[in-house]
């Protein structure tokens, strides 16, 4: 079973990250500390980690 989420994309990052290194992590938190609920997802199509937020209407 799959949920279609309505998410604004803020930044993309590439999966193959040097190993210790968690960009897409790192930039969510700096998101997170200004205020803005950022959650990392995976986009398997893309091989990319997917910064994203709610879009606007959904709480």
């Amino acid at each position: 079973m799959s949920t279609a989420i309505s998410a604004k994309v803020l930044e993309r990052f590439p999966a193959g990250a040097p190993r210790g290194s968690w960009p897409a992590e790192e930039y969510a938190a700096r998101c997170r500390a200004e205020g803005e609920p950022a959650t990392v997802v995976m986009d398997l199509e893309s091989d990319a980690f997917l910064v994203v937020v709610p879009s606007d209407g959904e709480a």
